[in-house]
């Protein structure tokens, strides 16, 4: 694999940006060499500056859920930009889109569009302090929430403990007020919620914490988790950046019929472009400004060419077994893959949900946990290096998960499948 171009451009590149990169993970440091820089997309695959030809399972970290240039959306994305890119003012796509979404979500009443999944969150956590009065959220660890000061927190020593920066730049005054404990912990939710509930304005979970490995929670977790927060008044914030529209249409809370009180959204939703949202029940929405005192604003939310992409890409998602062939095309690589690891002996296993996947290097039963993923990346950089020398890219980090898109044909599926059976036997064999 040539990757003269890319190298030169990484060079460059060092010269302007931190590390070389806009986002820290692009800069390949979990994995070996320099980054890819890519030149275009089109369907299942991806062309590097080398012209080196990829089937992509990146899929920009799962905001590409039809693919690589949908005609669609490329259209619909064409036809709008040709009025313009930006009016700070209400524009018609936006009550498209919001209508679209709302008219099959009964789990929200009103929405705000954003510019990203970060910004939604950041804006869903202060809404969640306005309405309730409190100050104090609880986030479990292994759930990743964009990098919003609050929510940029490690546990610290205990049971139930405050969190201490994981961030330079993050003042501990900020870090104290966000309480963060394991994941699939039934002792500590229950501790938790029994000593702070007076001070939690809310409880913060990714409902498939898919930022930190795929760390599939039991359903009976995550009602216990809605049970104590209706207990105890505090609003339960399903975090669905990564499994919106991912999953099933609404998303994990759709997927698992539980009811959050306030949701965020980004990467499908907005088809490739810059979008992330966040919604609730109406009472609790009358509580952003202009309507109420919790003020937020944005000068590209809801940006017109952005509405356009979600548009595109969510009225296709809607359709009527979208996401059930979304989930037979994941399956169709993954049993495969397992089985052929198991009868080699290989410590190598595929998880899955909907149409996630993550390569999980573990003998375990089951990973729940972030403490119980190996912190040995070793044998991920290996097999990463050797698919990419056939010609499948994955995200450069053993703590992403991989995406199916509706561009992963079966016969893309196939070969990929050939590929992963060639690149273990070099790792494991």
């Amino acid at each position: 694999m040539k990757k003269t171009n890319s190298e030169a451009l990484y060079s460059k590149a060092l010269n302007y940006f931190p590390g070389g990169v806009n986002s820290p993970v692009r800069a390949f440091k979990a994995v070996e060499g320099s980054p890819l820089f890519i030149k275009k997309g089109d369907g299942a695959y991806i062309w590097d500056e080398d012209d080196n030809k990829f089937i992509d399972f990146c899929c920009s970290f799962g905001p590409l859920i039809l693919g690589h240039n949908h005609p669609e959306v490329y259209e619909n994305i064409v036809a709008n930009l040709q009025n313009g890119t930006s009016y700070g003012a209400p524009t018609k796509l936006e009550n498209t889109l919001a209508e679209l979404i709302l008219s099959r979500n009964p789990y929200i009443d009103k929405i705000r569009f954003v510019s990203s999944g970060t910004e939604a969150v950041m804006s869903g956590i202060r809404l969640a302090r306005g309405y309730t009065g409190k100050n104090k959220i609880l986030k479990f660890e292994g759930c990743y929430h964009g990098h919003v000061d609050a929510l940029l927190v490690k546990a610290g020593s205990g049971l139930v403990t405050f969190g201490e920066s994981s961030s330079a730049g993050v003042p501990s005054k900020v870090a104290e007020d966000t309480i963060v404990i394991p994941l699939n912990d039934l002792e500590a939710l229950t501790a938790c919620f029994e000593q702070h509930h007076e001070d939690l304005a809310c409880a913060i979970i990714e409902p498939i914490p898919a930022n930190n490995g795929l760390l599939l929670q039991e359903k009976a977790y995550l009602e216990k988790l809605r049970a104590l927060c209706s207990k105890y008044n505090v609003l339960l914030f399903f975090d669905e950046v990564i499994s919106g529209f991912r999953v099933a249409f609404s998303g994990a809370a759709e997927y698992y019929g539980i009811t959050p009180d306030i949701v965020s959204y980004g990467k499908i939703i907005g088809g490739g472009l810059p979008v992330g949202a966040y919604g609730a029940r109406a009472e609790i929405m009358q509580s952003i400004s202009p309507d109420g005192p919790v003020y937020q604003a944005g000068t590209l939310s809801g940006n017109p060419v952005a509405m356009s992409a979600g548009i595109a890409q969510l009225t296709i998602c809607a359709k009527e077994g979208f996401y059930e062939d979304q989930e037979r095309r994941t399956k169709l690589m993954v049993e495969p893959i397992n089985t052929y690891a198991k009868e080699k002996g290989y410590d190598f296993e595929l998880y899955t949900i909907g149409s996630i996947f993550w390569l999980a290097f573990s003998k375990k039963e089951r990973i729940r946990r972030a403490d119980q993923i190996n912190s040995d990346m070793t044998p991920f950089k290996n097999l990463h290096k050797a698919l990419l020398e056939k010609g499948v890219y994955l995200g450069p980090s053993g703590y992403e998960v991989g995406f199916i898109s509706l561009a992963h044909t079966d016969e893309i599926i196939k070969h990929a499948v050939e590929s992963f059976y060639e690149a273990l036997d070099e790792c494991f064999g």
